[in-house]
């Protein structure tokens, strides 16, 4: 049923759209940016959007990416609709601007949750607290998710049946070529666009930066707990899609027999959406301990989208040299335990860590964690290893070539001190989007600590909006060098620190030599 609340319509690719208004704001949502990635099209680079007649309606959020209820990272609930023809983008801007205007800045959030659940209509992705400053634009999208986005079967592709790599990646490439070519008409300023991201959503943020194809999509970056070095070689890519073809395999045909390059071809394209993405449950399951610090939905470094590792383009300045905020929590790796321990947490994989580094850097890692393989030590090390480590050394590498801005938040109510959680991964972004009275913010805080929590984010979101208008900050947060190394740690009460935690850098510096 078509709304009547004072709609908005915009010509953007493929025909026009018609927003709402929505108290302050105004809102157009579920616009396509690419066509559905269906039938022979599953597995292939997004594609042109296919054009529509008259005003098409959007008022609700397209379909979120086809993912799981269940497993390490739990997708949205099953009332939700959700599928494969999930490529839509929103655009927010605030009510009381004048739709002429066309020099606004504009903020693309690209969602988290492992590249394997999440969508654009979370609270992060909807981004009110941001425009209702009336500052910028803000700009969401879904794109390709779990073995439909994230599993590399271009070893599969034949003449005759093609498949595409780097899917997840390529749409989100996609989504700011449509920001850059659409964003004008909502009174966006598309040379403006910074990009930001949390978790997965950081590593999408950090990858693109080393995207040949990315470069003046964007003209500022914020990647908030961005695990950047996952992102693995096309070989090791290929043994996981044969994997996860096996599974199919024992699933669909109840074989002991491997299965046939045709067969494997046939599974791929012939399994519905919903048991790819159990399928590869399975193999997420089984990949900390095959792969101990690995993670199988990742980029790939295939020699063309993506032709070289993310740090190693950072560290030879060919990474994209926009001014970058790049930050972690305090205690990254202390929510990764039962269905999310993905970390190299457990005494086998850190031994296997262990067995991969030099062995005259062994004892200093050990001092810089003791206790180390248990408790709290362990969950450190491998929010360290994931996290903290590699963020500081893009910063680190960054910094030579762009601006680059360090930050720690440290702020953990109460009750998340007193289970051991601390500022653990996430945590800020319930800050960040003023989420203080949602649910889940309630209960960390039901011991106390909400207004420093809130009064936090709202310096953080400040700070934010400060970055994406002008590409830097106020004086109170200097830009991070090799030599100072100074960081903003994001606290009750906000400072800066000057290399934190420097002996455990140094020991990383041995155990993993990043460049």
């Amino acid at each position: 049923m078509r709304a009547t609340a004072d709609p908005l319509d915009v010509r953007v690719t493929g025909g026009v759209v018609r927003g709402r208004r929505e108290g302050s704001i105004i809102a157009w949502r579920g616009i396509p940016y690419a066509a559905p990635p269906v039938g022979s099209l599953r597995f292939r680079a997004p594609q042109p959007v296919i054009p529509w007649q008259g005003s098409r309606d959007s008022f609700d959020f397209g379909r979120v990416a086809t993912q799981a209820f269940r497993g390490q990272f739990r997708g949205v609930g099953p009332g939700v609709p959700s599928g494969e023809d999930c490529l839509t983008v929103n655009v927010t801007t605030p009510a009381a601007r004048e739709p002429s205007r066309r020099n606004t800045p504009v903020m693309v959030f690209i969602h988290g949750g492992g590249y394997s659940s999440g969508s654009s209509r979370d609270f992060t992705g909807q981004g009110t607290s941001f425009v209702h400053t009336g500052q910028i634009l803000y700009v969401s999208f879904n794109y390709r998710l779990s073995a439909l986005g994230y599993l590399d079967f271009s070893r599969y592709s034949t003449q005759r049946r093609p498949i595409d790599g780097n899917l997840g990646l390529r749409d989100q490439v996609a989504a700011l070529r449509w920001v850059r070519e659409n964003i004008r008409a909502f009174g966006g300023d598309p040379r403006n666009v910074t990009v930001f991201g949390e978790s997965a959503g950081g590593n999408a943020v950090t990858t693109l930066l080393a995207t040949p194809s990315a470069r003046g999509l964007f003209a500022r970056a914020i990647a908030q707990s961005s695990p950047p070095n996952a992102v693995y070689s096309r070989e090791l890519a290929a043994t996981w899609a044969a994997e996860f073809v096996e599974i199919l395999h024992f699933v669909n045909r109840d074989r002991r027999a491997p299965p046939t390059f045709d067969e494997a071809v046939a599974l791929l394209t012939e399994t519905s959406a919903t048991d790819l993405v159990t399928a590869a449950l399975t193999l997420q399951a089984r990949t900390p301990d095959r792969y101990p610090g690995r993670f199988c939905l990742a980029p790939v470094v295939d020699g063309r989208f993506l032709p070289r590792r993310p740090m190693e383009a950072f560290r030879t300045g060919r990474a994209h040299r926009v001014p970058l905020i790049i930050g972690t929590n305090d205690r990254e790796g202390s929510i990764f335990r039962g269905r999310i321990d993905i970390l190299p947490r457990s005494a086998f994989r850190i031994a296997s860590l262990f067995d991969e580094a030099p062995i005259a850097a062994w004892d200093e890692m050990r001092s810089s964690y003791p206790g180390l393989p248990a408790g709290r030590a362990a969950s450190d090390f491998g929010g360290d290893y994931a996290f903290w480590y590699p963020s500081l050394k893009v910063a680190e590498f960054h910094s030579r070539f762009a601006p680059v801005f360090s930050y720690r938040f440290d702020v953990a109510p109460r009750l998340l001190r007193l289970v051991g959680l601390d500022a653990t991964h996430g945590i800020e972004m319930y800050a960040l989007f003023d989420q203080g009275d949602a649910g889940m913010a309630r209960a960390m805080t039901a011991l106390g600590g909400r207004q420093p929590f809130n009064q936090a984010g709202e310096r953080m979101r400040d700070n934010w909006l400060r970055f994406a208008s002008t590409g830097t900050l106020d004086g109170d947060w200097p830009r991070y060098t090799v030599s100072s190394r100074i960081t903003m740690i994001i606290g009750e009460e906000d400072r800066l620190d000057f290399d934190p935690r420097s002996d455990r850098r140094a020991a990383w510096d041995k155990f993993l030599p990043l460049g």
